[in-house]
């Protein structure tokens, strides 16, 4: 018997008990589909908070300052004084200072986070206005009270009808809306909608904190931050003489980590997914076993007639890998269906991997042959005799 017939013995053998193969194949199924699910969710988080900070500019560099006990400081000066002094290196930087206040127009009002920059911030985070002006040089040298607000803000303080010069209590003190941020999102709270622009001089006040912790650097050349990086941190090292008093990080390097962070969870997660297809593999054995078991006399009658050992092996073995690769196929389809169904139910991308699809394809089929290995080669060891005895 070649391989083909031996295929379509085992396509007969699936149709005719349609019941017990889905339940030999069930555990299969469900491996592959969780494994699948799982690593496109995993791929679409990790694609949407890498899509995120790359809009921030790969560029970009976070500088915070711990200062660990110290009564040293790196004020906005000493940092203009820095940049000024590297000025080949370095594009822009905005000292950042968020403070939580309650906003109010009226009888309406919405707790949110208020973010202190300067004239340059804008640009390096491509913010873009729907209506007014940036934070300008004159608002953080004067510490006007002047704020960009965010489309969430302005929809449930203004009902999305802001006019220039319109004005907001931001915890108690009166602040003149000078624009209005292009949506973002969704205009939900909690998205990068819901937010508030002041001077960082401002904002300085609102958090009742005179000393910036916080700045974001734009770099001239991303090809090489991170001899840029290491600048800024020589720098800092020179006034606190502690790596430990400040943490200088680019988007890159964040991009990088998050990507290893997610790479390790998704591990976990098809591991333990994985699970389900070894439980899987089981129950072919066991229905493989019952087989040989039903079949004894037919295993007996075809060694009787010249049936080789490898010939009965091969049969089961491909009865097996195939019953495997149905339940393969099917979790495939579940899976990419119940990725797309989740992505749209939280509101993500999901990335389905044919990589991803590929492997859980071919470890499916693997399964099929290792645990069908054993009753196969129970088969094969029969003794005509005695298998044509069994009753």
């Amino acid at each position: 018997m070649n391989i083909e017939q031996s295929f379509k013995m085992a396509v007969k053998s699936l149709r005719t008990s349609k019941m017990r193969s889905f339940l030999t194949m069930l555990g299969i199924i469900i491996g592959v589909a969780s494994v699948i699910l799982l690593v496109s969710l995993v791929n679409g988080l990790s694609s949407d908070i890498t899509s995120r900070l790359e809009e921030a500019g790969t560029n970009t560099i976070s500088v915070n300052i711990m200062g660990r006990g110290s009564n040293k400081s790196f004020s906005p000066d000493d940092m203009d004084s820095f940049m000024e002094e590297n000025k080949e290196r370095f594009k822009a930087y905005s000292p950042v200072v968020n403070a939580q206040a309650t906003v109010k127009n009226g009888a309406d009002s919405v707790d949110t986070s208020v973010t202190g920059i300067n004239e340059m911030y804008a640009d390096m985070q491509g913010l873009e206005l729907s209506a007014g002006r940036l934070i300008q040089f004159i608002d953080v040298d004067r510490l006007q009270k002047v704020c960009i607000i965010g489309t969430y803000i302005a929809n449930e303080l203004f009902d999305g009808a802001v006019y220039e010069g319109s004005t907001v209590k931001i915890n108690g003190s009166s602040y003149t809306v000078v624009g209005v941020l292009e949506e973002t999102s969704d205009s939900t709270e909690g998205t990068g909608d819901d937010i508030i622009y002041v001077p960082y001089t401002t904002a300085s006040r609102l958090a009742m904190n005179a000393n910036v912790s916080t700045y974001t650097v734009a770099a001239r050349d991303v090809t090489d931050i991170d001899d840029t990086v290491d600048l800024i941190r020589n720098e800092l090292y020179g006034v606190f003489g502690d790596e430990n008093a400040y943490r200088v990080v680019s988007m890159s390097q964040m991009i990088d980590m998050m990507n290893e962070i997610t790479g390790s969870i998704a591990v976990v997660l098809v591991g333990i997914a994985g699970i389900s297809l070894v439980v899987g593999g089981i129950g072919i054995m066991n229905i493989m076993l019952v087989s040989v078991t039903e079949r004894t006399r037919e295993i007996g009658i075809r060694k009787a007639l010249g049936a080789r050992r490898a010939a009965i092996m091969s049969q089961f073995l491909i009865e097996a890998a195939t019953t495997s690769a149905a339940g393969g196929v099917i979790g495939i389809i579940a899976g990419v269906a119940f990725a797309f169904i989740a992505g749209k139910l939280l509101d993500m991308t999901v990335a389905p991997s044919a990589g991803a699809v590929l492997i859980a394809f071919g470890v499916s089929v693997a399964i099929g042959v290792i645990f069908g290995y054993f009753p196969a080669g129970k088969a094969a060891k029969l003794h005509p005799i005695d298998a044509l005895r069994y009753e």
